[in-house]
C-alpha cells in the first residue's frame, strides 16, 4: 500500500448535484491501483478502526483505501484512520449523508474497480479476488459479495445479512436472504438486481457514467437506485458468494427515529416514481396500490404511521426533479429490456 505520508492541498470534488469540499491527508500512490476500497464514516471510530485492521491483514497489494470522514465530530474518525500507515483521508467541514461521502471518495479513488465498505463491516481473507475476477467480463458494472452477521457459534452456520439486492416490481426492495441461515441455495454465483452499498463493488467508469449515488438521498435505498441506472446502461449486477464479508449492522448512518423512518419511506417511494420504466407500469401500478395499504396497515399498529405517510407524501413535492430524472435515464440507455433486470412479478414476503 502506498505511504501517505504528507499532507496536500484542499481538493473540491463535485457529486451529482452539489459541490462537496474535502481537506486531503495523504498524497497520491505512485502507482496508479486496480482496485480501490472507500469507506464513508461518521463518528464511529473504533469500529473504523475494526474495518481498517481487516483490510490492513487480508486486502491486495497495491490496494488504494480511502477514508471519507463525514463530518466526524473533532475529527475523530480521520484520526483513527490516519493511525493506519498508506489510507488516503477525506474529511468533510459538515455532514452531508452517505451519498455525498460515497461520491467523493469514488472520485478521488485511481482504481478501475472501487468497493464500498461501511465502517461496520470487517472482510474476510480473501475476500477481494473472487470479486474482481468477475470484472473480466466487460457486461459486469457491479459484484455483491456475500454478507454474513458475525457470530460466535460455530456449531450453527452464519446468517445472511445480504447475497445481492432484489426488487419487487410493486416498489419494494429487500435483501436476498437476509435472517437465513446460509445454505447451498446461496452458495451459488448469479446475477442479482443489485449490490449493496455497504460491500458492493463495481466499476468506476460507470459509476460516474450512470451519476453516481443520489446526493439527495442522503442514505437508504441509494443503492438501488444506482442499480437501475446500471442496468439501464447495458451492464449486469452479479452475486459471487467466495467474496465474504461480516456486517456488524447496528445502522452506520443513525438511529431509526422518526425522522430517519420518514427518510426511508420517502427514499423507497423515490425509487418507484425515478425509475420503474413506463412499460412495466400496467403491471406494477396495481401492486404498488396493495403495497401502499400493506405497509400502511404494518406501519400503524407499529405505531409508525405519521413518518411512513409524511415520507411517502413529499415525494408529491418532487414531480418537477422525477421528470428530470427520468429525461436523464433516456440519456443513460433504453428501458426495452427491465424485465431482464432481475425485477421480480412475484413478491417473496
Amino acid at each position: 500500500m502506498p505511504d501517505l505520508g504528507h499532507d496536500s492541498t484542499p481538493t473540491t470534488h463535485r457529486g451529482p448535484t452539489q459541490s462537496l469540499t474535502y481537506s486531503r491527508k495523504g498524497s497520491l500512490p505512485t502507482v496508479e491501483p486496480r482496485f480501490s476500497i472507500v469507506i464513508p464514516t461518521h463518528n464511529r471510530p473504533d469500529l473504523l478502526r475494526s474495518c481498517l485492521n481487516s483490510l490492513f491483514c487480508h486486502a491486495p497489494a497495491g490496494t488504494e483505501i480511502i477514508v471519507v470522514d463525514d463530518g466526524s465530530s473533532l475529527a475523530r474518525c480521520s484520526a483513527a484512520a490516519r493511525e493506519f500507515r498508506g489510507v488516503q483521508v477525506l474529511r468533510g467541514a459538515r455532514r452531508r449523508g452517505f451519498c455525498a461521502a460515497a461520491n467523493a471518495g469514488i472520485r478521488a479513488a485511481h482504481g478501475a474497480i472501487v468497493e464500498l465498505l461501511n465502517d461496520d463491516t470487517e472482510v474476510a481473507p480473501r475476500w477481494a479476488e473472487p470479486a474482481l475476477a468477475c470484472f473480466n467480463d466487460p457486461k459486469v458494472a457491479a459484484v455483491a459479495p456475500l454478507v454474513l452477521r458475525p457470530s460466535q457459534d460455530t456449531e450453527r452456520p452464519p446468517e445472511i445479512d445480504s447475497a445481492g439486492d432484489r426488487y419487487y416490481v410493486g416498489g419494494v426492495a429487500g435483501k436476498r436472504g437476509h435472517g437465513l441461515a446460509l445454505d447451498a441455495a446461496y452458495l451459488q454465483p448469479c446475477r442479482v438486481f443489485g449490490a449493496s452499498a455497504s460491500s458492493g463493488f463495481y466499476r468506476r467508469d460507470v459509476l460516474l457514467r450512470v451519476g453516481a449515488f443520489p446526493s439527495s438521498f442522503g442514505a437508504y435505498f441509494e443503492d438501488v437506485d444506482l442499480a437501475f441506472r446500471i442496468h439501464r446502461a447495458g451492464f449486469r449486477i452479479v452475486f459471487e458468494p467466495r467474496s465474504r464479508v461480516f456486517h456488524h449492522g447496528g445502522g452506520s448512518y443513525g438511529s431509526p427515529s422518526r425522522r430517519l423512518l420518514e427518510q426511508q419511506s420517502r427514499n423507497e417511494e423515490r425509487v418507484f416514481w425515478r425509475n420503474l420504466p413506463m412499460r412495466a407500469w400496467p403491471a406494477a401500478m396495481p401492486r404498488h396500490a396493495a403495497v401502499l395499504v400493506a405497509k400502511a396497515w404494518r406501519r400503524w399498529k407499529e405505531g409508525n404511521l405519521i413518518p411512513f405517510l409524511c415520507g411517502r407524501l413529499r415525494v408529491l413535492g418532487e414531480v418537477a426533479d422525477l421528470v428530470g430524472h427520468r429525461q436523464f435515464l433516456k440519456q443513460i440507455g433504453p428501458s426495452t429490456n427491465c424485465w431482464d433486470w432481475q425485477i421480480e412479478s412475484r413478491f417473496w414476503g
